[in-house]
């Protein structure tokens, strides 16, 4: 079995003008391409060629290649359902109150989520996720998910920001927390919450 590159679910330009139409097109058929590639490369003839990718970056996890590309195919599959152009601006129901119980407001979740993505030096990503029915949010190094052992964060992935530089530089150059703000304003709450109700 070969993994290929998705379709994005909105065109190019649709979140402008909080992330433009070329640092879409870049990270999608440049950047996605190549984890997409890399990734059939290393699991090519392998044991692990015929699993889904959430056994495959656990399984693969200490070879470099499946880890690093693994990762990235699947982190960035999660981060185009994560996106839409129709944002709603905060979520709604079980997941609203599930914020609220774990973090005490969606305004203290949106500023420990922030501080995580600005935090998270070099390139990485910031996580909420689930675990044991619990909220959490943390970050990574590279493209390393929560899914993986010891990676500083551990749980199902339920919204993912995309920190490193090819994400957003085009449009915000070294400013992280404009693009970091400007996120929550594309986030598909609805995708969210779904993940959420699957996972509780």
């Amino acid at each position: 079995m070969s993994f290929e590159l998705p379709k994005l679910p909105f065109a190019y330009n649709a979140l402008e003008p909080y992330i433009d139409a070329k640092t879409m097109e870049i990270h999608l058929t440049k950047h996605h391409a190549t984890y997409t590639t890399n990734l059939n490369n290393a699991i090519s003839g392998t044991e692990l060629e015929n699993l889904p990718i959430d056994e495959i970056i656990v399984k693969g996890f200490d070879k470099t290649p499946i880890r690093n590309n693994g990762g990235g195919y699947l982190n960035h599959c999660l981060f185009w359902e994560w996106l839409t152009p129709n944002g709603k601006g905060k979520p709604q129901g079980d997941l609203s109150q599930a914020i609220d119980s774990a973090f005490g407001s969606f305004e203290s979740f949106k500023e420990e989520f922030s501080k995580a993505a600005a935090g998270r030096f070099g390139s990485g990503w910031a996580w909420l996720v689930i675990k044991d029915g619990k909220l959490l949010i943390g970050s990574t190094a590279n493209q390393d998910n929560p899914l993986m052992p010891g990676v500083g964060i551990s749980g199902y992935p339920l919204l993912g920001l995309d920190v490193w530089e090819h994400a957003y530089y085009l449009n915000y150059q070294n400013r992280r927390p404009e693009y970091i703000e400007a996120f929550f304003k594309i986030v598909n709450w609805d995708k969210v919450s779904d993940i959420y109700s699957r996972h509780k």
